[in-house]
């Protein structure tokens, strides 16, 4: 138990400095501009400042090396600081992991966590007895509500070649009327992701629509579950020359363009440095032009829940007095205590992708 207080702890006052760091860049280095389509340009750092609905999202990009039989990085490990390692070193991070890197059995509460993986493996256990190996394009959605435990560890699956990994978590806020819902979470699997192809690009419809273009439906209690929200999560892959046009968003409705990957994109006539965020009009359609280097983009909008927000570590509610009480409820029922033999939970190395579900339900697909 005590082993379990430091972790919360830690996690809680890392989390806590790197919100700080986030209002810091907003207040400091926020570029505006007198281009009425942008709102706003902003450096990008490993965690990004997001608009509500959303909460904020964490970029992960580790080129991890061979694994050991432990599932772990087979050198490397001396001079870091084991259990809150994230610091880049031989281009990679333990975070809160000691043997395989990643987030052993921690608490969340009041919202939802969408992990976008693009590259490598994730191995997912929760207090529900839920279990799951994604990554390679799939996408998991989990709404905490009321509360639940899980783990997000990298096994390092490959032992005679690298394990590179690259992954978005998204926070996604949960309305006051729905912060106490049961806990649930889903597979939005990379063969069923809706893809609109053409010469110019690929775009993935993770969440919401595009034009026509429709993901699978999320969590039934997600803010995201009200088409009139249009919470939409695009990933768009822009070849080099070439051009795209996003079509306009309803009134209200908070949109932000992530440049992730490459150089030279041009919006509305404007040049949007490598790694910055655009934040833009809802009224207009977007046209996006790069130049002699592909462009990866990640769009995130939705209409503002507009309540307050109250953050603490793995919590989210509306008040402090919420805060407290998911601190205190933590503490005596542990969100449903821990069903597995540890909290760096990792499955069997000879398992492919699969769910399994807290009723039991498996989905395969290896």
């Amino acid at each position: 138990m005590t082993q379990r207080r430091k972790f919360i702890q830690q996690l809680t006052l890392g989390l806590a400095s790197v919100f700080s760091f986030a209002a810091f860049s907003q207040k400091n280095k926020a570029s505006m501009n007198n281009n009425p389509v942008i709102r706003r340009i902003k450096p990008l750092g490993f965690q990004w400042e997001t608009a509500d609905p959303f909460l904020f999202c964490v970029h992960h990009e580790d080129y991890f090396p061979k694994g050991n039989a432990e599932l772990g990085p087979v050198s490397g490990l001396e001079g870091r600081q084991i259990g809150q390692d994230f610091i880049v070193k031989d281009g990679y991070r333990m975070y809160h992991g000691t043997t395989v890197p990643g987030f052993p059995g921690h608490p969340h509460r009041g919202f939802e966590t969408i992990t976008v993986v693009r590259k490598g493996l994730v191995d997912h256990a929760d207090s529900m007895g839920a279990a799951g190996r994604y990554g390679n394009g799939d996408v998991q959605w989990m709404t905490a509500g009321k509360g639940v435990q899980h783990a997000e560890m990298f096994p390092l699956l490959n032992q005679d070649e690298e394990n590179p990994l690259e992954l978005f978590q998204i926070w996604l806020n949960l309305p006051a009327k729905n912060k106490f819902v049961e806990p649930h979470f889903k597979m939005l699997w990379s063969e069923t992701v809706p893809r609109i192809t053409t010469n110019a690009y690929e775009l993935e419809v993770l969440v919401g629509s595009f034009e026509n273009t429709h993901a699978l439906a999320g969590p039934p209690n997600s803010w995201a579950s009200d088409p009139a929200n249009e919470v939409a999560i695009w990933n768009i892959n822009l070849q080099a020359n070439s051009e795209i046009v996003l079509p306009k968003a309803g009134d209200g409705i908070n949109r932000t363009l992530y440049i992730y990957e490459g150089n030279g994109l041009q919006l509305e006539d404007k040049e949007i440095p490598y790694y910055h965020a655009v934040e833009v009009d809802e009224h207009v359609s977007l046209r996006l032009n790069s130049g002699s280097e592909p462009i990866k983009i990640l769009v995130l909008q939705g209409r503002p829940i507009g309540e307050p927000v109250v953050q603490h570590g793995p919590f989210v509610m509306n008040t402090r007095e919420e805060i407290y009480a998911a601190f205190n409820e933590y503490q005596q029922t542990q969100f449903g205590g821990w069903p597995w033999p540890r909290y760096d939970q990792v499955h069997d190395p000879k398992l492919g992708r699969f769910a399994k579900h807290a009723d039991g339900t498996l989905e395969s697909k290896s």
